[in-house]
């Protein structure tokens, strides 16, 4: 079975089964991971709730069952450790063209010789290009 690296946005929606068709072949058909940076960044967005794309305007009540989710996020869902990818990363964004949110995702895919996918209103050129460079596949997925 194929990997697949979700950004914050994918695993929200697979994490509150807000599943369209393409991110339900994505589950369908991969083993299922994210990064640490992605993990923390949708458990931020949940407990401030302060607007933007990932829970801003969601319900209260919503949040709260997406918290419990994250809490007990199921063990099928790969969090590579940052101490197994830390130097990759820093190796990755020490060209200054990718965050190091960004450089953990590629480093990620890397480790776990998956895809890196991301919401496409998420796509941006350096992350794209780091994963071409790096020999990632990079999948825009639509909601």
């Amino acid at each position: 079975m194929s990997r697949v690296v979700l950004d914050d946005h994918l695993l929200r929606d697979v994490l509150a089964d807000d599943q369209g068709d393409h991110i339900g072949r994505l589950v369908e058909s991969n083993e299922l991971a994210t990064t640490n940076l992605y993990y923390a960044r949708l458990c931020k967005s949940v407990v401030g709730a302060r607007g933007g794309a990932l829970t801003g305007g969601w319900s209260a009540e919503r949040r709260r069952a997406l918290g419990r989710r994250l809490l007990d996020l199921p063990d099928s869902i790969l969090i590579p450790p940052m101490r197994v990818i830390g130097y990759r990363v820093a190796e990755l964004a020490e060209g200054g063209r990718i965050s190091t949110l960004g450089a953990e995702a590629v480093a990620a895919a890397e480790h776990l010789d998956a895809s890196l996918c991301v919401w496409d209103g998420d796509d941006r050129p350096g992350i794209r290009s780091a994963a071409h460079a790096a020999g990632v596949t990079y999948r825009t997925i639509p909601r």
